[in-house]
């Protein structure tokens, strides 16, 4: 029982020493504040609907 407090404890302390070591930098500031990055995903959002709305139509006239 000791052995396992011990253990757990070392472990937390070892956890909260090494997130306050191991700082990220900072991200770079944006380039232009009012840009919002949206087309990455979305294009491949729009792209897999359509498919999906291509797949369900072939279907339907398939029956």
């Amino acid at each position: 029982m000791k052995k396992t407090l011990f253990l757990t404890l070392l472990l937390t302390f070892a956890g909260l020493v090494i997130s306050q070591v191991a700082l990220a930098q900072p991200p770079p500031p944006p380039l232009n504040p009012t840009s919002v990055p949206i087309d990455g995903g979305l294009s491949i959002l729009l792209a897999a609907g359509a498919g999906l709305g291509a797949k369900k139509a072939w279907d339907l006239r398939q029956k």
